[in-house]
């Protein structure tokens, strides 16, 4: 197997995780220096190669089982990734949680399975947890129309790459799915309070986000009405409403290069302390049309302390030849029951059935 962005942020996690376990991965990156020096550390092998060209990233993963992508923003590098993965005949697992990027590797089934090869996107933080939970609602109404997921952090943080990410998507701050398509929405269009108890409150304010599970979601559940939401105190929302007529200047190049240096000046993202002590709680209710509703929550480990046990576990079992060819989502591919098998993972707790 091979760990793409191995020295970055989260692959770094990825990468100890995979070495925790037993696992030698081929540590690659466009680094040299970096990768050098982690596989020298952990005594791996390394590769270092860009993107840019499909003959040199086709010859760097021909004699693996998979590869595991882990350098965003993926909407500019999962695509030659993913070409090459269906050259090679190698599987392709990623920790995306970008809309158009599930959207146009969830619409490669065909191809995929055509090659023999599996497509796994998202199989960290964004949207394992999510995904399962959606999975698990719908499972419990399955004839619900409607599904909203809520998720809010305990401690932690961001790292650059994620922040990187939310700059690439600028200015377009939202989105929803809306009786099967997926529409662009104004920054914190909708928010709401759900029961969820967290720092010693019972209820929490929450802001409509462009997360992952806007695409996965409906492909995991056949849902055609998807809402996700994440933490925020009403005078957060109010203020991003007051000041949202500004956002389309952040699609300004200059702006969006002076965000990006000023991001990679930050440190790369929580330390080991936040990461143990961070949690997250997830909420999800699905409605059917006669408005039966049922309600759910359960609570993970940190962020991306998750994504490192999640994601070198999804590439074991696709590297084992566990999952059929094709384009899956998590949910789909392992089960509603996935995410709970991890250490730190709260089951979940179905809150309420109402009509």
């Amino acid at each position: 197997m091979l760990i793409y962005g191995a020295n970055g942020y989260t692959g770094e996690l990825v990468t100890r995780e995979a070495v925790r376990r037993g696992f030698r991965p081929i540590l690659a990156g466009r680094n040299a220096a970096a990768l050098e020096k982690l596989a020298h550390e952990l005594a791996l092998p390394f590769r270092a190669f860009t993107l840019e060209n499909p003959g040199t990233v086709a010859s760097a993963i021909r004699d693996t089982k998979a590869v595991l992508h882990c350098a965003g923003p993926f909407v500019r590098t999962s695509r030659q990734m993913v070409d090459a993965c269906l050259a090679t005949r190698v599987h392709y697992l990623d920790i995306t949680g970008e809309i158009a990027v599930f959207e146009a590797i969830l619409a490669g089934g065909k191809e995929a399975r055509a090659a023999g090869v599996v497509l796994l996107p998202g199989v960290g933080f964004d949207v394992v947890p999510t995904d399962c939970l959606a999975l698990y609602l719908k499972e419990r109404l399955p004839d619900a129309t409607h599904l909203d997921l809520a998720f809010v952090n305990e401690g932690g943080g961001y790292s650059r790459g994620t922040l990187a990410t939310m700059i690439e998507s600028l200015p377009h701050t939202g989105a929803m799915r809306l009786a099967g398509r997926i529409a662009p929405v104004p920054l914190a269009a909708e928010a709401m309070e759900i029961d969820l108890s967290v720092g010693g409150r019972t209820r929490q304010c929450v802001m409509s986000i462009p997360w992952g599970d806007v695409s996965t979601a409906f492909h995991t559940t056949g849902i055609a009405n998807v809402r996700v939401f994440s933490g925020a105190s009403p005078a957060r929302v109010r203020l991003l409403r007051r000041w949202r007529f500004l956002l389309p200047l952040a699609g300004f190049g200059p702006l969006k290069r002076a965000l990006a240096r000023r991001v990679r000046r930050r440190e790369p993202g929580p330390d080991e302390a936040a990461r143990r002590a961070g949690r997250v709680h997830l909420w999800g209710r699905v409605t059917n049309a006669a408005g039966r509703s049922l309600t759910a929550t359960f609570s993970t480990p940190e962020g991306y302390a998750l994504t490192a046990v999640t994601a070198v576990e999804a590439l074991s079992r696709v590297a084992k030849g566990d999952l059929a060819p094709g384009a899956w989502t998590p949910a789909r591919a392992f089960g509603s029951g996935f995410v709970f098998g991890f250490a730190g993972v709260a089951p979940a707790v179905e809150k309420s059935v109402s009509v």
